[in-house]
C-alpha cells in the first residue's frame, strides 16, 4: 500500500509526485522519476487530505480513476495501471461541491463506498484504548518510562471535546511523555484547554451537560447567588442546590 496526502502538495509538484516525471521535464529534473500511482500498481492507494486537491488538478485525478491512463510530466507515453484507490478528508465533499472547489464528476468517482466515522467526542469508549495506544507509542520512541493514567487524567481526556479529534489526541499524548515528571501522566501534563467546550454547540451535547452549562452561566451571570441564578432558571432555590450537587458543584 502507497500512501499520499494530497493535501501537502503545492501545485507544482502534485503532478511530479503523482504521476512521475522525465528527466529534463523540468530544471531539477535530473532523473526519471516514477509517480505514487505506478508505485502502487497492482495494489492499494491511500490518498489523505483528498479535498484540498487544487480545482485545476482534479480534472487529471479523475481522468485516472476512471481510466487508470495518465503521462508522466515531460512524457507523450501514456501509461496504464490497475490501482485499488481509498481517500479520506475532514471536509465536506457535497459543500465543497456546492461551493464549487471540488469536481461533482470527481466526488462521485471516488464515493463508491463511503464511510462516515464519528467524532472522537461521540466515541468515549474510545478515548482510553486510544490514548493506551499513544502513550504506548510516544514513551517508547523518547524512552519514557511512563507506566500509564492518573485516573484524574483518563477522565480529563474522557471530558474533553476533542475539536481536532484522533490527531488532536496523538499530540496531547505526545506532549504529555514529554511533560510528565513522574511515571504517571496526570491532567496538566496533558495541556487541555480546559473540560468540555463550554461555548459547543448545543447539539453536540448531552442534555445532563447542556443542563450543566445552563447552571453555570446563570451562577457566573449573578455572580454565585444561588437564589437569583435558581430564580433566573425557573427552579427553586433546593432544586438548584440538588443540581449543583449532582453536578460536583457543590458540597455541604
Amino acid at each position: 500500500m502507497v500512501t499520499v496526502n494530497v493535501g501537502g502538495l503545492s501545485e507544482g509538484v502534485f503532478e511530479s509526485e503523482l504521476f512521475g516525471h522525465m528527466k529534463g521535464a523540468y530544471t531539477d529534473a535530473k532523473v526519471d522519476r516514477v509517480g505514487r500511482f505506478e508505485l502502487a500498481d497492482s495494489g492499494t492507494l491511500f490518498l489523505d487530505e483528498i479535498a484540498n486537491v487544487p480545482p485545476g488538478l482534479q480534472t487529471k485525478l479523475l481522468r485516472i480513476l476512471e481510466t487508470g491512463e495518465f503521462e508522466r510530466v515531460g512524457s507523450s507515453k501514456t501509461r496504464t495501471v490497475n490501482v485499488r484507490m481509498f481517500s479520506a478528508t475532514n471536509s465536506d465533499l457535497a459543500l465543497e461541491v456546492e461551493e464549487g472547489r471540488f469536481r461533482q464528476d470527481l466526488l462521485y468517482r471516488l464515493n463508491t463506498v463511503e464511510i462516515r466515522l464519528p467524532p472522537l467526542r461521540d466515541r468515549l469508549d474510545d478515548i482510553p484504548l486510544l490514548a493506551r495506544h499513544f502513550l504506548g507509542e510516544h514513551k517508547e520512541k523518547y524512552r519514557r518510562p511512563i507506566a500509564g493514567f492518573e485516573d484524574a487524567a483518563m477522565k480529563a481526556l474522557r471530558d474533553y471535546s476533542w475539536p481536532g479529534n484522533v490527531r488532536e489526541l496523538d499530540h496531547a499524548l505526545e506532549r504529555a511523555v514529554l511533560m510528565a515528571q513522574g511515571n504517571q501522566i496526570k491532567v496538566e501534563d496533558l495541556g487541555l484547554r480546559g473540560g468540555k467546550d463550554p461555548d459547543g454547540r448545543l447539539e453536540d451535547m448531552s442534555l445532563d451537560e447542556v443542563e450543566n452549562h445552563l447552571i453555570q452561566k446563570a451562577l457566573s451571570r449573578y455572580g454565585g447567588n444561588v437564589s437569583e441564578a435558581a430564580e433566573s432558571l425557573g427552579l427553586s432555590r433546593s432544586a438548584l442546590y440538588r443540581r449543583l450537587e449532582k453536578y460536583g458543584k457543590y458540597e455541604e
